[in-house]
């Protein structure tokens, strides 16, 4: 077990801190040293600063990664927590100018947002803060709780969630479910159902799915609502992401349930045709959440005006 001891806080250098949040959020010293600045013998260095302080070894290398030791993972949110505070301390007291901005947003979410929102996004910021810099994960990586506590991420794009008092939040767009298929199906052909109208029942709990699950589910909302109305449907290849499950639906046997939103796009792109589904499935308000920490923040409530403004343009407001 490694040596741990009492921090002697006056002798102890807190810009070491900034190193190590960058050390847990990359797990590599390279990718440490571009994220706050400095070059890869100056992470060592400081790196091996932090071991003698922190009486332990707080990284272990793994192949490439630097994995944490226990130490490390129970410090993080405290020094994330107090990075954050500082930051947020020292922020409020100057103007904020995107314009010379140098900062770097992480937004999570489905591939339904990294695809149709973030190419105008990028657009959109590039044009007014040229050194901000965006990057966005998946919203299959870590729990979104944690993620924002830990303050890994800025905000997350995503359906409704139980989630505690200090996770604001504001709606994007409500997102109805439509059934895709693709042009000239033939069982569809069969019962000629024109487009745009509901599937019968039968056809469609008959038919085979593909489903949108990051977990890996055979079963979801839709699954939900078919049970409490007495039917199944044949669920037969779940798919980590919605472009993912369009292409193949595209291929000709398939059909899935997928956001409307997202449906409209890949139709044209995917020659795929849209039916409703033949029972009522609960529509999601989809929702931007943050750190309530951050409600009052400049430089956060530029970002999420940047993505609010950015949504209404792809789909509109949902407010009209």
């Amino acid at each position: 077990m490694s040596d741990i001891r009492p921090v002697n806080f006056a002798a102890f250098d807190l810009n070491l801190l900034r190193v190590f949040d960058a050390l847990m959020r990359e797990h590599s010293v390279t990718r440490a040293g571009e994220r706050v600045g400095l070059s890869q013998p100056a992470i060592s260095a400081a790196l091996s600063r932090l071991r003698h302080g922190l009486g332990d070894q707080l990284f272990v290398r793994l192949g490439n990664e630097m994995v944490p030791t226990p130490r490390a993972e129970a410090i993080t949110p405290v020094v994330r927590e107090a990075l954050a505070s500082l930051e947020r301390t020292f922020a409020d007291d100057r103007p904020f100018d995107p314009a010379t901005a140098e900062l770097t947003y992480t937004l999570r979410g489905a591939d339904f947002f990294s695809m149709r929102l973030m190419p105008d996004l990028s657009e959109a910021v590039l044009a007014e803060a040229p050194g901000i810099r965006l990057r966005f994960i998946d919203s299959g990586h870590g729990d979104l709780t944690r993620l924002l506590q830990e303050n890994a991420i800025d905000v997350a794009l995503d359906r409704p969630f139980q989630l505690p008092a200090w996770v604001s939040s504001a709606l994007l767009f409500p997102s109805p479910f439509v059934v895709i298929a693709a042009r000239g199906h033939r069982e569809i052909g069969r019962h000629a159902t024109a487009m745009r109208a509901p599937l019968p029942i039968e056809l469609f709990c008959a038919l085979p799915h593909a489903l949108r699950a990051t977990d890996g589910s055979m079963s979801g909302a839709v699954d939900e609502a078919l049970t409490k109305a007495g039917h199944k449907r044949k669920v037969v290849v779940a798919l980590p992401h919605f472009q993912a499950v369009c292409m193949a639906v595209a291929k000709g046997r398939l059909i899935a349930v997928v956001p409307q939103q997202f449906a409209e796009i890949a139709a044209d792109e995917l020659s795929l045709c849209i039916y409703q589904p033949p029972i009522e499935i609960a529509v999601p308000e989809i929702r931007m959440y943050w750190h309530s920490r951050y409600d009052d923040s400049a430089p956060h409530r530029w970002l999420r005006e940047k993505v609010l403004a950015t949504v209404n343009t792809v789909w509109g407001d949902p407010d009209r």
